[in-house]
């Protein structure tokens, strides 16, 4: 075990592996801060469909030659727009018709996968993410995106404090609650285009929910349950890379892998504590 470790440390002299590491950390900021938001407005199942369906983006820039980011970007935020409509307009519906958008976006994003002329791709890494494959000028860009949502977030936080736990306190205060959901929205759909490379589109929504849904119990206010939440994503990403790297596994999943055997842990925790004190509270 000793060793292995010193070996991981050693791989830091690689430039592919501190490239893998900062966008592990970057990623686990962004997602804390996102995820937290993310849970607590309860937009899981939106997040899951914008992130399958950027599958589309990632089609259309293989067939038509844009960059990656350019191409999932414009893609994700348009269908994170209509999703976010439909789920104002017609809430009543909006779980059925999510998921017809999340299903023809990864539709859209095969088919035009399989049209790409000469191209053999790897499914593999945008399914469950190539964390490895980061390169210098995807960090920065990842960066850039990063520090925008960190800084929007932090601009707006007294807004999407008041949205998130009392809309129509948000509303009587004047805050244009349509409008800063949509944006919301389109800064999550910002989130996961980042995040898609380091664990991929399957994973990427437990990378923003789980470390929430830990911290939640234990933090008093929102900025509280982010910088929990960002920390504890940082703690699954090296855990991860650690594990992907001593047992040779893929790196998206084994990060996601840590992350669900903490989340069980603290369920087990959680249902001990509960059960002392039910039984504590029945003694006395």
């Amino acid at each position: 075990m000793r060793r292995q470790g010193t070996e991981m440390i050693e791989a830091l002299q690689f430039e592919f592996m501190r490239n893998a590491l900062m966008a592990g950390l970057l990623a686990s900021v962004v997602c804390g801060i996102m995820g937290t938001l993310v849970v607590v407005n309860r937009i899981v199942f939106l997040s899951g469909g914008i992130a399958h369906a950027a599958y589309g983006g990632i089609g259309l820039s293989l067939f038509f030659g844009w960059p990656y980011f350019v191409g999932t970007m414009g893609f994700s935020l348009a269908a994170a727009k209509v999703m976010a409509a439909i789920s104002v307009g017609a809430r009543h519906r909006a779980d059925t018709i999510i998921g017809v958008v999340w299903a023809v976006g990864m539709a859209i994003g095969i088919v035009f996968t399989d049209l790409t002329p000469g191209y053999n791709v790897d499914l593999m890494s945008y399914l469950f993410g190539s964390i490895l494959s980061v390169a210098g000028p995807d960090l920065i860009l990842m960066l850039a995106i990063g520090m925008l949502i960190i800084l929007l977030v932090a601009f707006y936080y007294q807004d999407l404090l008041a949205l998130s736990y009392d809309e129509e306190f948000a509303r009587i205060r004047g805050v244009p609650v349509n409008g800063l959901y949509f944006a919301l929205i389109a800064l999550l759909a910002l989130t996961i285009v980042m995040v898609i490379q380091i664990v991929g589109l399957i994973l990427v929504i437990a990378l923003l929910t789980i470390p929430p849904f830990i911290v939640e119990k234990h933090a008093k206010t929102l900025v509280q349950m982010m910088v929990g939440s960002s920390l504890l994503g940082m703690l699954f990403t090296i855990g991860g890379l650690w594990l992907s790297y001593a047992f040779n596994l893929t790196s998206g999943a084994a990060i996601i892998l840590v992350a669900g055997g903490v989340f069980f842990l603290s369920l087990m925790i959680d249902r001990i504590t509960n059960r002392k004190s039910r039984t504590t509270n029945g003694t006395q």
